[in-house]
């Protein structure tokens, strides 16, 4: 399983302070650090609509002119918006054999995600 996200965001903290609570061992991907490759975003958006996984009330997408706002409308102009900010992807996505299963944070959803994995 791989958590993916930035560190100090909120969400991410809140999810690996769970995870560790719950001794739940997860692969954490910081984007800072290590991007996000094509593949991976690609294979998120095949699953998830591009709204769910862009974060349009987060500072990176307020920080954005208003056209490129405006230009992301699809799947395809949310990947390249994906791939040039990262942060601008809802935290944290939480991942197993490349399937999505969870956008963001929720204790109730991850213990749901977690009984039913083990």
């Amino acid at each position: 399983m791989k958590l993916y996200g930035i560190p100090n965001c909120n969400s991410v903290k809140k999810a690996r302070d769970w995870l560790a609570e719950n001794d739940q061992i997860v692969e954490f991907h910081d984007f800072k650090k290590l991007g996000l490759a094509v593949d991976t975003a690609g294979n998120w958006l095949a699953q998830r609509d591009w709204s769910e996984l862009v974060n349009r009330k987060g500072t990176t997408w307020r920080g954005l002119e208003d056209i490129i706002k405006q230009n992301v409308t699809d799947n395809s102009s949310a990947l390249a918006l994906m791939l040039e900010k990262p942060s601008v992807i809802k935290r944290p996505v939480l991942e197993h054999d490349g399937r999505v299963l969870a956008i963001g944070f929720d204790a109730s959803r991850y213990a749901d995600i977690f009984k039913q994995e083990i």
